[in-house]
């Protein structure tokens, strides 16, 4: 990692791409770490269009940008992007963070998994073992946090989404245990599970995927993957659909935004001040 972490004490200047991506709080929590780690660093929300991610990546690049986290709706194309691929990213075939390092090579990494469950276990005192699992929605976010997911054991987990050939292409390509499975949405009718989480981009434009009633088991918890000022309207609805708990993805961003600082600066900073900041709506 010397080539990269050289490459980065000359030129720090980072970004987060997407579309859109005004909404982001992804510079503020970056620059809270760089005052954690005595560190100085610029960090901007950067809209690409979606025709032209490449060629704008590569522009970045080559204005000063060593190193880039990727949102919605780029996290395919920036796998597709990258020279070398961490083993958690190849896994997942999708990339969330990008080092541009020496000899032009883009390194492209997944630290959504690990932001999840550290969010989960650490932050919310959850736990995914024996438990029955859902996640809604089979694109780039589901690719990030599957594995981690198998891997804390759940009993089952389930992936639901509007075109069932997505998901089980999904769980193709994960070479999936067998407590593992994929259905249509409208499937549901029949199951209920411990942790529900909206993987799907549906609270960013006020709707709520046309999930059955009764999904909630007691004391389930409801996670969405995004994140807003207010309650997502998901949120909302599972609170009123029977969710004992309902959290939004803030919590999951800081803990994701945590493992792409040590990737790119080799620091470890302190998350829970900087998810108690964020939640209480202070800057």
């Amino acid at each position: 990692m010397t080539d990269l972490f050289d490459f980065q004490q000359r030129r720090r200047n980072f970004a987060v791409l997407g579309n859109p991506v005004a909404h982001s709080k992804s510079p503020q929590i970056h620059e809270a770490f760089a005052r954690q780690c005595g560190i100085s660093l610029s960090y901007e929300a950067i809209a690409l269009d979606p025709g032209i991610f490449e060629q704008g990546v590569r522009n970045l690049r080559a204005g000063g940008i060593v190193g880039a986290n990727v949102t919605v709706p780029f996290k395919q194309a920036a796998w597709h992007l990258a020279d070398e691929l961490t083993d958690r990213a190849q896994v997942a075939q999708a990339v969330n963070t990008l080092s541009f390092v020496a000899d032009d090579i883009i390194r492209g990494d997944n630290t959504d998994g690990v932001g999840l469950m550290r969010d989960l276990q650490r932050n919310l005192g959850f736990s995914c073992a024996q438990t029955r699992v859902l996640v809604i929605g089979a694109g780039g976010a589901t690719r990030g946090i599957f594995q981690p997911l198998i891997d804390s054991d759940p009993d089952e987990i389930v992936i639901a989404n509007r075109t069932p050939s997505k998901a089980h292409e999904l769980l193709a390509a994960f070479d999936s245990p067998r407590r593992a499975a994929a259905c249509h949405l409208e499937d549901l009718s029949v199951s209920t599970f411990d942790l529900v989480i909206n993987a799907t981009a549906a609270s960013l434009t006020g709707e709520v995927p046309k999930l059955p009633d009764g999904i909630f088991a007691p004391d389930a918890l409801a996670y969405d993957l995004a994140y807003a000022d207010q309650p997502t309207i998901f949120l909302r609805w599972a609170l009123d659909a029977g969710a004992a708990r309902a959290v939004d993805g803030l919590g999951m961003l800081v803990e994701q935004a945590a493992e792409s600082f040590w990737v790119w600066h080799q620091h470890r900073p302190q998350t829970a001040p900087v998810i108690s900041t964020l939640r209480s709506g202070s800057h």
